[in-house]
């Protein structure tokens, strides 16, 4: 057994170094198709198809990444269930993964609900694991680097360089040794407006919007998980504390008969309104700003520097997808927990 070892051992860091090699020779000596291409950031979701009549320009690369990442939790949980059907009480490989995760987030939302633990575990368990699954998956290589090309009306884009073809479909790269500037009054502007419109024509200045983007990057996505999460706090509470649940927003009661005091706390309810709606946008942005952000960093260093520094970027984004969906996980079951309590409860607590 250590002679295995031994003679393994060396060949994993042949593999290493082979590796280091090919990105050094791609990043510094080879030719430009194999340079990384400086990223194009846009905010708003991109579409599948650049054709306006196409059924995938509906769809935007947010949407199919949001998709990708369901059908994922969808095939382990359905994994999970056919694994326990066996009868068997140990786990093993990935599925003792996610069950130390779903024990790790019950015991958490445990600690906080207590006895409403059952009732409110799988919505911010939910949401912690599509956040998860979410910020795993955009880290797998190709994500948001392959797609389709698209004409640069202005700024830089890149010559084209066809590799391959089969029949109609041909891949293409861009060569970063050929950047080509556009101006928005450039000729290459009005030939990329025919070029739109025809869509039977290579782009001359290209870029690549991908197929695939990180869920999290459009904000579509974190506030709706935002949104359900609020929806959720009133849901609960109201089940939890019955109609009475609303009158720590509107204290009409505090207000007959309260005097001065009555009006400050009427203020103060109404104020608590303000604050649930604000859960929504600090929810939103939180995750949003964190995670575009995470994947901008990762962009412009990976295309600057395609050697090494990606490497620890990667662990970073993957500790930082993690934390991410934890944060959100726990603020949402805080949120929840704190509505099944009745005011008055925590004040003499």
């Amino acid at each position: 057994m250590s002679e295995t070892t031994k003679k393994r051992r060396p060949v994993k860091r042949w593999i290493i170094l082979a590796l280091v090699a090919i990105g050094i020779y791609a990043a510094f000596i080879g030719p430009g198709t194999l340079k990384p291409i400086s990223p194009v950031v846009v905010l708003p979701a991109e579409p599948l198809s650049p054709d306006p009549e196409s059924f995938w320009h509906s769809i935007s690369n947010t949407m199919l990444a949001t998709l990708l990442a369901d059908a994922v939790l969808l095939l382990l949980a359905w994994g999970a269930y056919r694994f326990s059907k066996k009868g068997s009480l140990v786990p093993k490989g990935i599925y003792s993964a996610f069950e130390a995760i779903v024990e790790f987030l019950w015991n958490t939302v445990e600690g906080s609900a207590g006895k409403w633990a059952k009732r409110i575990f799988v919505i911010p368990a939910t949401i912690f694991l599509i956040i998860f699954t979410a910020n795993m998956i955009k880290l797998i290589p190709g994500f948001e680097s392959i797609g389709y090309l698209k004409q640069v009306h202005e700024g830089t884009g890149y010559a084209p360089v066809k590799l391959f073809s089969i029949g109609e479909f041909a891949v293409y790269n861009l060569d970063k040794k050929q950047p080509v500037a556009v101006a928005a009054t450039d000729e290459h502007a009005e030939e990329a407006t025919s070029t739109s419109e025809s869509h039977s024509e290579i782009c001359t200045a290209c870029e690549v919007v991908p197929f695939l983007r990180g869920s999290a990057t459009d904000l579509n996505f974190p506030f709706a998980l935002a949104v359900i999460a609020v929806v959720a706090t009133q849901v609960y509470g109201a089940w939890a504390l019955g109609p009475g649940y609303f009158s720590k927003f509107f204290p009409v009661k505090q207000l007959i008969s309260g005097g001065p005091f009555g009006a400050i706390n009427f203020v103060v309810g109404l104020l608590e309104l303000i604050l649930e709606f604000a859960k929504i946008l600090s929810f939103g942005f939180r995750l949003f700003g964190n995670i575009f952000a995470g994947a901008l960093l990762l962009s412009i260093v990976g295309a600057l520097t395609a050697v090494v520094v990606p490497v620890g970027l990667y662990l970073f984004e993957l500790f930082f997808g993690v934390i991410q969906a934890y944060v959100f996980f726990l603020l949402a079951t805080m949120f929840i927990s704190g509505a099944t309590v009745s005011h008055h409860a925590e004040e003499h607590h």
